[in-house]
């Protein structure tokens, strides 16, 4: 699996891809590739799904430049570009400190 420092490189240089739902997500919520560059050094893995449909994913969360939270699903697949499976902005009324999912 991908480990967390090659994510963010992969992030930061702008070396990943979208999955069509991540495309279309990233459109209908305004996330710009410069946002999703932003985060990349400070993304952290908040949750893990080894055991995902297609490929083992985590669940990424980092602050842009203006502090603007983000959650990008990626694969942990090894390859040379990241693939991004879905991304939004955090509801507050689903997680706390935008980390923990409320119960």
């Amino acid at each position: 699996m991908k480990a967390l420092q090659e994510i963010q490189r992969q992030l930061e240089i702008g070396n990943f891809e979208f999955t069509r739902h991540a495309l279309k997500r990233s459109i209908e919520r305004n996330i710009s590739n410069q946002e999703i560059r932003e985060i990349g050094g400070n993304v952290e893995i908040i949750e893990d799904y080894p055991e995902d449909k297609y490929s083992p994913s985590s669940l990424l969360m980092g602050f842009t430049q203006v502090d603007r939270p983000l959650h990008i699903q990626i694969s942990r697949v090894e390859s040379d570009t990241l693939k991004i499976i879905t991304l939004y902005e955090p509801d507050q009324n689903e997680w706390i400190d935008c980390k923990t999912r409320r119960k």
